[in-house]
């Protein structure tokens, strides 16, 4: 059975519709990097961005200077904003801006939007959410005199409906959870979770730093209120990349961000006295766009929007089906277990594999080439990019590790 999985690998990658965009991406040879799969934390560069980021740098900072910002710039934030909501995110234009860290945004959106619901003194999210957004609502909660309502989530599963019907109630602000579990890859139901919410008269945010650009989102059709994702992912943005932010059109009016900067004022260049918020979705702004940290952005949306998100969804579930399919036959036996979800209409793009001892094998797997992400406690999650990973490279990279294991002898 074990050679029936290289020749798997084979078939897949020759029926596969989006083989042809690997060769968009900087990949260095075998020798250096064998199998990359830790896509989910960091996404490889595209030629074209590495095209574009000279261009960018030689004619429009080199060439035109400071009159680049009165010929584009400063509407970066929106016009790419937008383009994102139209390819990966389902957000009509004039609701999502590319700006800032996920950690600031998320600071913006959460601590607006509780503001926003004077009396109500409760926040509710779950236990495994990513350290981030447990770390700024504890800090919103300290500074607005509010309660942390705490759901238990299995690290191996993530937030469901029922967990949240169970909690919420006319105290409560805002409940903020994650699209795609960071640790299990578990894949929430926005939309059911978002009606809990919205019955109880609160508001519903979403951390998608894990689903954007790998799984289809909907966010106008879903109802949510207010989100934040990183580009740096899926999106392929570099690291560091700047985040974004979506805020429904009918709260735009209502919600007022806390970080009142000078690129949020309705009108930045007259440097008047006191603060006037911008209308629509550039309230959200506030120091000076980090333009170009966005240039790489423009490289991916391209590819995605030609690949199309369906598309990469669909490789995705492959992708992910064959990594579970591989541990059940070649790493199970050596003690390895799926600390995720296995249906498909559950599970994200990643795959979270676990064994005692799992921290020793990240060198010896870096050491020849072979790179997934390794998450406490014992955990290597298992990341694939659809469009930059093949199924031949996922199977030497567990072929490489299961190596390891039979070495270890444990």
């Amino acid at each position: 059975m074990i050679d029936d999985l290289p020749a798997r690998a084979a078939a897949l990658d020759a029926a596969d519709p989006l083989a042809a965009f690997r060769a968009q991406f900087i990949t260095p040879p075998p020798a250096e990097l064998l199998s990359y799969l830790d896509g989910n934390s960091l996404g490889r560069p595209l030629e074209a961005t590495a095209r574009l980021v000279d261009e960018f740098i030689r004619e429009q900072w080199g060439g035109r200077l400071i009159r680049g910002w009165d010929e584009g710039w400063l509407e970066w934030p929106l016009t790419l904003g937008d383009r994102l909501g139209s390819v990966a995110l389902g957000a009509a234009p004039g609701q999502t801006v590319i700006a800032d860290s996920t950690t600031v945004l998320i600071y913006k959106l959460a601590r607006a939007a509780v503001d926003a619901r004077p009396g109500r003194r409760s926040v509710v999210l779950d236990t495994d959410n990513f350290p981030t957004d447990r770390y700024v609502v504890e800090g919103i909660a300290a500074e607005r005199g509010l309660r942390l309502v705490w759901i238990e989530t299995d690290p191996a599963a993530g937030i469901t409906p029922e967990q949240v019907a169970g909690v919420v109630d006319d105290d409560t602000a805002l409940v903020l959870f994650s699209h795609v579990a960071y640790r299990s890859g578990w894949l929430a139901d926005i939309a059911a979770i978002n009606r809990v919410a919205h019955a109880a008269g609160a508001l519903a945010m979403w951390d998608l730093c894990h689903s954007a650009g790998s799984v289809p989102v909907e966010l106008d059709e879903w109802g949510v209120d207010l989100a934040v994702g990183c580009t740096y992912k899926y999106l392929n943005g570099g690291p560091g990349a700047p985040a974004f932010a979506y805020l429904r059109q009918e709260l735009q009016g209502e919600l007022r961000q806390p970080i009142q900067g000078w690129m949020g004022h309705r009108a930045a260049f007259e440097m008047g006295p006191g603060y006037e918020a911008a209308t629509g979705i550039r309230a959200l702004l506030s120091g000076t766009p980090p333009i170009l940290a966005m240039v790489p952005l423009q490289a991916n949306l391209d590819m995605l929007e030609s690949a199309g998100i369906e598309a990469v969804r669909a490789k995705s579930l492959l992708l992910t089906g064959y990594v579970l399919d591989s541990a059940d036959e070649w790493l199970a036996p050596h003690g390895v277990v799926v600390a995720g979800p296995r249906e498909p209409s559950q599970r994200g793009g990643h795959v979270t594999l676990r064994r005692d001892g799992f921290k020793e094998f990240l060198e010896p797997l870096w050491d020849t080439g072979v790179i997934p992400d390794y998450r406490r406690p014992d955990g290597l999650r298992i990341g694939p990019a659809p469009l930059s990973t093949s199924f031949a490279e996922v199977c030497q990279g567990l072929t490489v590790l299961r190596e390891l294991l039979e070495k270890s002898g444990r």
